[in-house]
């Protein structure tokens, strides 16, 4: 019995290891992207009548303040491209442009024929 526990144990601790590394990677979630995002989605489907919400400001400064590696940035390049094509309507001008008005560069620019792989931390 007490070699169970102690697999188990062992186990536990493997899992916490492989976790916690992921996390300190600092990988981005498509989730976190999503939700970052979401208060843009009234302005990007309206062509800019709504004005743009302070929240999508935060989440876009958020998200670049959470990219800094080249494989966290094409993470997040796929899951705005991704999540822009669910998008209807959306205006693809009026998107590009939101990050420059959050007072943020891009280093890429969103669109259906975004290839992520090339985005580079510079």
């Amino acid at each position: 019995m007490a070699s169970t526990m102690s697999v188990k144990l062992a186990c536990v601790m493997v899992l916490c290891l492989v976790v916690g590394a992921s996390l300190a990677k600092g990988a981005i979630s498509c989730g976190q992207v999503i939700s970052a995002l979401t208060p843009c989605i009234p302005y990007v489907r309206n062509n800019g009548a709504v004005g743009v919400p302070a929240p999508c400001c935060n989440g876009i400064r958020s998200l670049n303040a959470a990219a800094q590696s080249t494989p966290e940035r094409q993470s997040a390049c796929n899951c705005v491209k991704a999540l822009a094509a669910s998008i209807s309507g959306i205006n693809y001008d009026l998107t590009n442009k939101l990050p420059g008005m959050c007072g943020v560069h891009s280093p890429f620019k969103i669109s259906p024929s975004t290839n992520c792989k090339s985005v580079k931390v510079k």
